[in-house]
């Protein structure tokens, strides 16, 4: 996901897109640890975007203040 899509919501919509990514990483964990992972890009994929959509938050709350 890039960074201009995020940046159009807001820090209500911005939490849970957070937490959704957050439950895909877990079951991309889960599926690397039983070995049925065929794209593990994918896991450095939804890693970047947790952070990328984390950091958005910060600097709304920031700007917010």
């Amino acid at each position: 996901m890039k960074a201009s899509e995020l940046r159009a919501k807001d820090i209500t919509a911005l939490e849970k897109e957070v937490s959704d990514l957050l439950k895909a990483h877990f079951g991309l964990r889960m599926q690397k640890a039983t070995q049925q992972l065929t794209n593990h890009t994918q896991l450095g994929n939804t890693k970047r975007d947790i952070a990328r959509a984390k950091t958005i938050i910060a600097e709304k709350k920031k700007a917010a203040k």
